[in-house]
């Protein structure tokens, strides 16, 4: 296992699951009582960035985010989009989601930066890593006491749209003008959207955390996979070679888990498949240009469309178990229980936010690295902060794992040679 960028006070003991029907009592820890200090490291989840972009009528068009800052450049900002060529009524849009661990361009080399620009860069990175580390935590002790992960998804995408209504409601950005076509199109984005986060967090309750994030390691052999299968692009021989670490790495560490069990190994398969088969997705989905829409407008109709979609059948299949009745009948502090699951769905949401300003003012090729890191740092932090258990092997599997996957970001730069005629 590499060496932490960060130091987490594991004294903090944390939620205790329910083991007993008889619901006996249990006390929650404050939540004060540790602190996250980050370093300048900097690191991979596989965040999705949602975009529209525009298309021919045969082929996927490459896209530029611009540089251009906004006033709204802040936790709740959004990267514009600059379409090249000219527009007409004809033109149709593609709505694309590309997972930030994945660049799909090699082409998009950085502009010289200033001191300033590069220090702030780098601040955006370590809020990223913390944000997502308070996360992951905060994530895991609601799951261990409350084991509904159908429930605790949809809080988490409640909070996401009530922040989202708070910004259309006040005009910090600017209310979407959705047609039936964009809406026809965004469904199945959401939809897949929904279910990779429903099924990551089913495996963050049964399996450690490090565990899970090292199962999400695996991203780029799905992405691979499925655009081959349904897309008809072939990967470079480098790319196919680069999953071999990635494939191994993740099968050796599966083998020595101490917290491996079915259930969260393949809810983290589940997720990789769900979030990969989105990128595919939006390739084949096709809308008609009528108003342009920034990839942060498009992430917040999909989160208050998750939330939708999600409600009637987390309702249905757990019930309304999040009332104080029920979490006093099962001897679980109310009042942290909800403070936690309040604070792990704003940072759900915030690291989401940090990640688009990062896209903003980095290439994708920047961001998959910077997103490697991050998944290290989430990692180490989560051993450290939990105990969890990890043998030699187990530490050698997830490096291995990760490192092919730093290969991988690397080697997906590298566009093959076009045949001579």
């Amino acid at each position: 296992m590499q060496s932490s960028a960060i130091s987490i006070s594991p004294s903090l003991p944390h939620l205790k699951p329910l083991q007993n029907p008889s619901f006996q009592h249990r006390r929650l820890p404050p939540l004060n009582s540790f602190s996250v200090r980050p370093s300048l490291s900097s690191a991979i989840t596989s965040v999705p960035r949602l975009t529209i972009v525009r298309s021919s009528s045969e082929e996927d068009s490459s896209f530029n985010p611009s540089r251009r800052s906004s006033r709204f450049d802040g936790l709740f900002s959004s990267p514009s989009l600059n379409f090249s060529g000219k527009r007409s009524s004809q033109d149709d849009f593609a709505v694309k989601a590309t997972s930030s661990s994945l660049p799909e361009s090699a082409d998009s080399d950085e502009a010289p930066q200033t001191m300033s620009q590069t220090l702030e860069i780098g601040i955006l990175f370590v809020l990223w890593i913390v944000i997502n580390i308070y996360f992951n935590i905060y994530n895991k002790q609601v799951l261990k006491a409350f084991h509904y992960p159908m429930t605790v998804t949809l809080i988490q995408f409640a909070v996401g749209s009530v922040l989202v209504i708070f910004m259309w409601m006040f005009n910090l950005y600017k209310k979407p003008n959705i047609s039936a076509g964009q809406l026809a199109a965004i469904v199945p984005l959401a939809m897949v959207h929904t279910m990779g986060n429903l099924f990551t967090n089913m495996s963050l309750g049964k399996v450690a955390v490090s565990f899970t994030h090292t199962i999400k390691a695996m991203e780029p052999f799905f992405s691979v996979l499925l655009s081959a299968a349904f897309l008809g692009e072939k990967p470079t021989p480098w790319v196919v070679l680069s999953l071999l670490p990635i494939v191994g790495g993740v099968a050796l560490a599966s083998v020595t888990e101490a917290s491996f069990n079915w259930a969260g190994f393949w809810s983290a398969m589940a997720s990789n498949v769900t979030n990969q088969s989105r990128n595919v997705l939006s390739k084949k989905v096709m809308v008609k240009k009528e108003e342009s829409m920034d990839n942060i407008t498009l992430f917040s109709i999909i989160t208050v469309m998750s939330f939708i979609l999600l409600a009637p059948v987390a309702i249905f299949t757990e019930g309304v178990k999040f009332t104080p009745t029920y979490i006093e009948a099962a001897g679980i502090n109310v009042q942290q229980l909800y403070t936690r699951s309040l604070l792990a769905a704003l940072c759900f949401h915030a690291y989401q936010q940090v990640s688009y300003m990062i896209l903003q003012r980095v290439s994708p090729v920047t961001h998959s690295v910077g997103n490697c890191v991050k998944r290290v740092v989430v990692i180490t932090s989560s051993v450290l902060f939990f105990k969890t258990p990890v043998s030699p092997i187990n530490a050698l599997g997830t490096g291995v794992a990760l490192a092919g996957v730093f290969l991988y970001s690397r080697l997906k730069r590298i566009k093959p040679k076009p045949k001579a005629a």
